[in-house]
């Protein structure tokens, strides 16, 4: 899953792809790298990232989505607002991947409005702007697992298909240094509720802390932990270098 942020303030290609001229080269890019899924979002959850308007995400996706609905992969959603994921997915994306797991109001609604989309559920610890405040867990992964896991049984009775749904364990969302790496160590863990892992650690801090790079530097330790999950059952990796990591993975995959 390639990562398309049409944002000025993301924490790692933030203000890179403002226009969709430049969004829609960059997924150009992706796909010639060999992306399988490409990932569109308006608006950065980072931590302490400030909320935008539904209509500036709009104005944003909407003509990057027109764009790019016949380029031959697979487009995702990466917002938590109803109406994105309803005018996301009648404009012809696949994926809704919501960081607050369906949890707002109408999102559930919206997504059972298109009856085949591919929703992924995620973990977060309280919301983008407290997040990381002291994030505090007894168990991280067994938390983590019992939270998706009541999610994913909860769609599954309002009546989305257990086929349609992927699981996100949120690396760096309401979780510490050490948290992400209990995670990360114990990943196919999460592979026991049945469903596909995605892993999104691309260029996050807890790269950073682990190697003392910024953002922009840490595309070594990006490409390791997407081997890394791999290798424990992570079935989507979410990245923002597809080439690279395209190219570790299928080194990974001829040693199988």
């Amino acid at each position: 899953m390639g990562i398309l942020n049409i944002t000025p303030d993301s924490f790692s290609d933030g203000g890179q792809f403002k226009s969709a001229g430049d969004a829609v080269a960059q997924a150009e890019r992706m796909i010639h790298g060999g992306v399988d899924l490409i990932d569109i979002g308006g608006e950065s959850t980072r931590p302490g990232a400030t909320p935008i308007s539904l209509e500036e995400e709009l104005e944003r996706v909407l003509p990057v989505i027109e764009a790019l609905k016949d380029c031959g992969v697979a487009l995702s959603i990466d917002t938590y607002k109803a109406e994105t994921m309803r005018q996301a997915l009648n404009a012809g994306v696949d994926c809704v991947n919501d960081i607050w797991a369906l949890r707002q109001s109408g999102s559930i609604e919206a997504v059972m409005e298109s009856s085949d989309c591919g929703v992924v559920l995620m973990h977060m610890q309280r919301d983008p702007l407290t997040m990381q405040f002291n994030p505090e867990y007894q168990d991280v992964v067994g938390e983590v697992n019992a939270f998706l896991k009541e999610r994913s049984a909860f769609l599954i009775k309002k009546g989305v298909d257990s086929s349609r749904i992927a699981i996100d364990p949120g690396f760096g969302f309401g979780k510490s240094l050490e948290h992400n790496l209990q995670m990360l160590a114990h990943f196919q863990q999460f592979s026991s509720l049945g469903y596909p892992v995605l892993a999104g650690i691309s260029r996050k801090s807890m790269l950073g802390k682990v190697v003392g790079k910024e953002a922009n530097e840490r595309l070594a330790p990006s490409i390791a932990a997407a081997v890394m999950a791999a290798d424990r059952g992570a079935q989507i990796v979410r990245v923002h270098d597809v080439p690279e990591t395209v190219d570790a993975l299928k080194l990974w995959e001829a040693i199988q």
